[in-house]
């Protein structure tokens, strides 16, 4: 059937191929649609596609310098340096998303000591568009000149310093999105991009990193690892997701959050005045997850301070769902938390709940706060009640449990146990 279509049909049909393997296949059926091959305009090498390490270098030279215009190369196996290079000078004019996978295993199989010429090797590609990079070493800066076309820049388990960082986003001005993740070494990330709309940063360690971001259009923020963040005012934040796995986070500068729709604040341990800067400015917000296990700005983990739940909610009217960990759903459930309520208030727009209960402590007041929310949440629909790892295992845990069991009896249509 293919045989009876114009060669224009089989070549465009052929040209949604991209996996090397695939492609290989097709130069072998005829010699019809090996003339096709060269007008591929994407080639992708998975990892372990080849037996050794310098067939994969020599193959994917022999299949790149087939292919007459190249837009896309995605190049997970081992390659060489002078192999990059040459890729890279035969397509710098076409090239638009490249993904590489560096690896410091490749660098000594090859004789090379570093991968920083690899590095280098990248800014002769001038018109990318997408660059994303695997297990690289930026510890020194890239001679990469100005990617002026670059739009996306996503770097995955690197080694970093300062000065590579700042370097290397100063090398690509127009980012939109920029991905840094599983990356460690960095003690300082400023970054001033005027285009830049979604930055997700994944530092590793505990240390005290610090960061500074500053974008009139950014609108999706997801971090961790940095002990100290700061957001420039004028930005048009819709997503907000801030984590610290290890270590403190001591303090979070954002402004007022007026476009907020999404805040997840996560971790083990936040200064409370981090959390409520954070809250005060999100007032606003309609979808909240909240997972930070302790308090403090020191090495004592303290619990959080009575929040009022009144207050709470007045103050976040717009709130439709929220997630809560042990630790803030207790702080809502201290002997004063309830004290301001009346057949007035309202919570207006809540419609789903999900609290993690860990401990049986202070059952009564936990099972009234349980109730509250759904006496006073006039569009709620589903409330989850998780029980995860609670930690006490006398009587008392189970008495409480049986105490939820019966509260979902009498709101069997909107709660749930898990």
């Amino acid at each position: 059937m293919m045989d009876m279509l114009p060669d224009a049909i089989i070549q465009q049909i052929l040209s949604h191929i991209s996996h090397a393997r695939d492609v290989a296949s097709c130069s072998c059926v005829s010699k019809r649609w090996k003339d096709c091959i060269p007008y591929s305009p994407s080639l992708y090498f998975p990892r372990n596609a080849f037996h050794s390490v310098a067939d994969a270098d020599a193959i994917i030279c022999r299949i790149v310098s087939i292919v007459l215009r190249l837009e896309e190369l995605v190049v997970y196996c081992p390659f060489s340096t002078s192999s990059l290079a040459s890729w890279i000078s035969l397509h710098n004019s076409s090239l638009r998303i490249l993904e590489l996978r560096m690896d410091s295993a490749v660098d000594k199989f090859f004789g090379s000591e570093g991968n920083g010429d690899r590095v280098d090797c990248i800014g002769a590609a001038h018109n990318l568009e997408a660059l994303k990079l695997w297990g690289v070493s930026l510890t020194r800066s890239p001679n990469w000149g100005v990617f002026k076309r670059l739009r996306t820049l996503a770097i995955i388990g690197a080694a970093l310093c300062d000065d590579a960082v700042k370097d290397t986003i100063k090398a690509c001005p127009n980012l939109t999105d920029l991905a840094l993740l599983s990356c460690d070494g960095v003690t300082t990330l400023s970054i001033e991009l005027e285009w830049l709309e979604r930055c997700r940063l994944d530092f590793l360690g505990p240390g005290n990193c610090s960061l500074s971001v500053s974008s009139m259009r950014l609108q999706v923020l997801e971090i961790q690892g940095f002990s100290w963040v700061r957001v420039n005012k004028n930005h048009k934040l819709r997503s907000l997701c801030i984590s610290k796995n290890t270590g403190r986070l001591y303090g979070v500068d954002t402004g007022k959050l007026v476009d907020l729709e999404h805040l997840s604040l996560r971790g083990i341990q936040w200064s409370w005045n981090a959390i409520s800067s954070v809250l005060q400015c999100a007032s606003d917000v309609k979808h909240l997850v909240m997972k930070i296990e302790f308090c403090g700005d020191f090495e004592t983990l303290q619990p959080f301070p009575e929040i009022d739940l009144v207050e709470f909610f007045n103050n976040h009217p717009k709130l439709k769902t929220l997630e809560i960990h042990g630790a803030m759903f207790a702080a809502l459930c201290q002997k004063n938390s309830l004290k301001k309520l009346d057949s007035n208030f309202v919570i207006p727009s809540l419609e789903e709940v999900l609290i993690t209960v860990r401990s049986p402590l202070n059952a009564e007041q936990k099972l009234n706060t349980l109730e509250s929310l759904v006496d006073f949440s006039v569009k709620l629909r589903k409330m989850v009640i998780r029980i995860s790892q609670m930690k006490n295992c006398h009587e008392t845990a189970d008495d409480f449990f049986e105490e939820i069991c019966r509260f979902k009896h009498l709101n069997n249509d909107i709660v749930h146990i898990e």
